[in-house]
């Protein structure tokens, strides 16, 4: 990892850009599930400020290997909660 505030970065724009994929669903399907749509996007930034306060407050500041852990399961939880949403909004599209 390079640095904290990459992370942060990458954080908001993998975010950003499901939230815009969610909103253009809103805005283009005339059947759209706007309920669902916008749970998901709470749940994202909700996934968003989580990762965010992790970035912020790694576990064993000692351990450089804990603190390692720590962002590796930071990130891993930005990619498991981008993906979820992803496949959520895949199942509102298809519906």
């Amino acid at each position: 990892m390079a640095s904290i505030r990459r992370l942060k970065k990458e954080a908001d724009y993998l975010v950003s850009e499901l939230v815009v994929d969610c909103l253009s669903y809103v805005n283009l399907y005339t059947k759209a599930d706007k309920e669902q749509a916008f749970k998901i996007i709470q749940d994202v930034l909700t996934v968003r400020d989580q990762v965010r306060d992790m970035a912020n407050h790694p576990d064993g500041k000692d351990n450089p290997k804990l603190v390692k852990a720590h962002y590796k399961a930071t990130i891993e939880k930005l990619v498991k909660s981008i993906e979820d949403g992803y496949a959520s909004l895949e199942k509102l599209t298809v519906a």
